[in-house]
């Protein structure tokens, strides 16, 4: 995608050298880790200046079987747990000496994962609760552990809000009667772009260039459009298909990224002239 940014911008500053706006490009390697520095440092510089992006277009491979069949208008939300329940170890032949974690936290953990946290709207689906590492014991048959780490993640909609999330869950394990430390780590809110010019560009250089329309989708994991919506921008998500993303022999079509050259072109002609 930024091989197909950086040629559609050099076709249109060449042919409008005199447009309205102007272009940037923010290329970070720091998406796909942690994401502290990279896009969050840039824009808190850029709201130090009072200076806002009014459009962003993100080059993610939003495409399922043919180039931009797919835009991505929005996502969901990422919230992260780390979920440490207490219990006392001891030998499984005396268990009244001890007070198995696993045991204890396995009722609240089922009624997590049965808990429907809402019914999502028409841009996001329901919001989902998954388990994603589960650790306890030392490896031998006949101790009972002392702990139970659990880690899980929270994709959500725009229906709730990360803070009643964590209320609900601490919520469960209260009335569980679980002994527990909790570290919450919020990746992002969600953000939707509903309506707008980006949009309306997006869908008509789409249109222009390729010849037929396109889907508006908030399905997936997260992007850093997420730290750059709530500052007020529009942000969309378009690139090439997605059908090897983290696969060995990752790869992208070569007529798909010359055609996605010629869809940046149309919408910087349709935003910014």
């Amino acid at each position: 995608s930024l091989a197909a940014m950086i040629t559609a911008t050099e076709a249109f500053v060449g042919k409008y050298p005199d447009h309205k706006g102007s272009i940037a490009y923010l290329i970070t390697s720091d998406e796909e880790g942690p994401a502290t520095n990279g896009t969050v440092k840039v824009i808190e510089t850029l709201e130090a200046r009072n200076e806002k992006i009014d459009w962003c277009l993100v080059g993610e491979p939003s495409s399922t079987n043919r180039l931009a069949d797919v835009v991505k208008n929005g996502r969901r939300g990422s919230h992260g747990c780390r979920l440490v329940v207490k219990g006392v170890q001891g030998h499984v032949a005396y268990p009244h000496l001890a007070r198995n974690p696993v045991h204890e936290a396995l009722p609240a953990l089922a009624e997590l994962a049965a808990t429907e946290w809402d019914q999502g709207n028409n841009f996001f689906p329901p919001t989902t609760f998954q388990i994603s590492n589960i650790n306890a014991g030392t490896g031998a048959t006949n101790v009972i552990p002392g702990e139970l780490e659990v880690v899980f993640n929270f994709r959500f909609s725009t229906e709730t809000t990360h803070e009643e999330l964590e209320q609900r869950v601490e919520a469960i394990l209260d009335r569980h009667g679980l002994d527990y430390d909790i570290e919450w780590t919020l990746s992002g809110p969600p953000f939707l772009t509903a309506e707008g010019a980006l949009l309306d560009a997006a869908q008509q250089a789409i249109q222009d260039v390729m010849g037929y329309g396109t889907e508006l989708s908030t399905s997936g994991g997260t992007s850093d459009g997420r730290f750059i919506a709530p500052t007020g921008a529009q942000v969309l998500e378009l690139g090439p298909l997605n059908a090897t993303i983290h696969k060995v022999n990752e790869c992208v079509g070569v007529d798909d990224l010359n055609n996605l050259s010629k869809i940046y072109l149309r919408l910087m002609e349709l935003l910014l002239t």
